[in-house]
């Protein structure tokens, strides 16, 4: 081929992109184009947080080509229309890019693949966000796998791909048509420095150097101190693996370097353990891309029918961290400050909403959507599917976290709470995660009073879904007597 449009979407770097590297083994000349689109990046849309990691991470972008003598050209428009065009004035033969999973990024490229070839140009799609794709990975019969240990055994087993070679230097095309390309802080209508709280390193060199420290040292101590907030003990990399300004497979081959590198049994042991949170990664992203609906509903049925609380004042409360709880308050309140939230408070927050408030889960899907910074639609989905206890492979509708204990037992000491709930800086450890014990101490401190009872409200919702659960046994009893 003599020239290629490479169309990035969630693949924001030159190192391991497989639609990039292939376009340049197979064409003579690349043009780097970004099309904004609110469809391509999620039928959620962006929060202010993941507006300015893309702003950033698109800035460092077109600066890195430039370094290659390539020019970034940035459209806004639907890329149905603007590929097109853009083929057509820059004769190129063909777009590359690399596939989206979620639903709405799977229309907007069939719309792409149609509108190319009724123009007479070629469009070529490339696997390069997930290790396996949804159809890669089957049961013995040929099915989707909905429980996520057999699906990460037959994950382990294949041989994981190495990472694709970096982008080098071309001798610059000057013949190419002058195209306009606007300045991306006006299409995403973010100016200025952002003030959205303290952000990630949004650049590539940004998430290898992440990466890098990550391995270097804190991934062996990954299983011990993963679910404790107020450490320092996860990898950081969510953004990153979400706007792709690493790949997957770089990732991987870190963590296998790394794993040899472990000096003992636990360590190698922690290398494990954070495999198989990037298996859950890939696991709710063939849950969203062969089971469609969970984008709009549970994944069992049946429990549709939950009859949820529509309390405002309870929801307000969970958003603002004013729910008396202090854990989940030093989590909300940590969330809406730093567009980041540790898993195992997202954990806590999200089983508190939908089992202690009896809120609807989605619409607590819908605000992580606009407040996190990592925010994608399969793992967050799936994340608020498990706590609810409506999804696949999802925790037992009667698991019910105790806000109390989840506090004692992560945060023993309180710094994560103090760190966020200044109110209770001065409680001592016996109260800091029950505050309530103390009334006059509370009001000095004029930190709120709980505004539910766990014990109370936990056997309410054992009864909402048991309830849920015998009328669908009964549906079902009736209509396999009407069939028969």
């Amino acid at each position: 081929m003599k020239r290629v449009i490479h169309w990035f979407r969630r693949d924001l770097r030159l190192s391991d992109n497989t639609a990039l590297n292939a376009g340049a083994v197979r064409a003579e000349d690349i043009v780097p184009v970004f099309v904004w689109d609110d469809a391509c990046f999620g039928s959620a849309g962006l929060g202010e947080r993941q507006l300015a990691f893309l702003r950033d991470a698109i800035t460092a972008l077109r600066n890195s080509l430039r370094e290659l003598r390539h020019e970034l050209i940035i459209c806004c428009g639907q890329p149905e229309v603007e590929l097109p065009k853009l083929c057509k004035e820059l004769r190129a033969e063909a777009v590359f890019c690399n596939r989206g999973y979620e639903p709405e990024e799977k229309r907007v490229e069939a719309r792409v693949f149609s509108a190319l070839n009724a123009a007479g140009f070629g469009f070529e799609s490339f696997k390069d966000s997930v290790v396996w794709e949804e159809q890669e990975i089957l049961t013995q019969a040929g099915r989707p796998f909905t429980v996520f240990t057999p699906y990460a055994r037959a994950w382990k087993a294949r041989p994981i791909p190495a990472p694709k070679p970096r982008l080098t230097k071309r001798r610059a095309n000057t013949r190419l048509p002058k195209i306009k390309s606007y300045d991306l802080p006006v299409v995403l209508g973010v100016t200025g420095k952002s003030d959205a709280g303290a952000a990630p390193d949004a650049t590539e060199k940004g998430a290898l150097t992440t990466l890098a420290k990550f391995m270097s040292g804190p991934v062996y101590e990954y299983a011990t101190l993963r679910d404790y907030p107020a450490k320092n003990g996860t990898s950081r990399l969510s953004p990153h693996l979400r706007f792709g300004t690493v790949g997957i497979r770089t990732v991987l081959a870190a963590l296998r370097k790394a794993r040899s590198r472990a000096r003992s049994i636990t360590e190698k042991k922690s290398c494990d353990v954070f495999l198989t949170e990037l298996i859950w990664r890939e696991f709710y992203n063939q849950i969203l891309a062969n089971f469609p609906h969970v984008a709009h509903g549970s994944f069992r049925p049946e429990y549709n029918a939950l009859e949820w609380s529509e309390n405002s004042a309870h929801f307000d409360a969970w958003c603002n961290g004013m729910t008396g709880y202090p854990i989940v308050d030093a989590a909300m309140r940590c969330l809406n400050a730093t567009g980041w939230l540790h898993n195992r408070l997202r954990m806590i927050v999200a089983m508190f909403l939908s089992k202690d408030l009896l809120i609807n889960w989605q619409w607590g899907e819908r605000y992580f959507m606009r407040k996190l910074v990592d925010a994608d639609l399969a793992a967050n989905n799936g994340g608020w599917q498990w706590s609810a206890s409506t999804g696949t492979d999802a925790a037992p509708y009667f698991r019910i976290f105790n806000p109390v204990a989840q506090g004692q037992k992560f945060d023993p000491n309180g710094e994560f709470i103090r760190r966020w709930v200044p109110e209770l800086a001065s409680f001592p450890v016996e109260l800091i995660h029950q505050p309530w014990k103390n009334p006059a101490a509370l009001n000095r401190a004029g930190y709120h009073h709980r505004i539910i009872l766990h014990e109370k409200q936990r056997l309410k919702v054992i009864e909402m879904y048991r309830a849920v659960k015998t009328r669908s046994r009964i549906g079902e009893r009736a209509g396999q007597r009407h069939d028969s």
